[in-house]
């Protein structure tokens, strides 16, 4: 491979990487509760924002949380509902100190 087409592949690898870095997170108030609900059922996990700086990563259910974590009920605000629920997120519950 020459000089030139190896440079060409790199600068074409990193433009298209490029855009992909630049995506925003999908925010939960833009969208309708259903939509939000539905993002998260079809990605299964997904950092979604909840208004201004805030953010959480929602999943659609256990598998999608490291060993030994468990669920609860995500709440979000969305355009149609203030509290509306789009899924779960992961927590670490307590372990017995005894």
């Amino acid at each position: 491979m020459t000089l030139r087409a190896a440079t060409l592949t790199l600068t074409a690898l990193a433009a298209c990487m490029s855009g992909a870095l630049a995506q925003g997170r999908p925010s939960s108030t833009s969208m309708t509760c259903a939509a939000a609900a539905n993002l998260v059922t079809s990605r299964g996990a997904v950092v979604i924002g909840t208004g201004g700086d805030t953010f959480e990563r929602a999943v659609a259910h256990q598998g999608f949380c490291l060993r030994g974590q468990d669920t609860r009920p995500l709440f979000s605000p969305t355009r149609d509902n203030n509290a509306c629920f789009i899924g779960y997120y992961c927590y670490d519950p307590p372990r017995d100190r005894y």
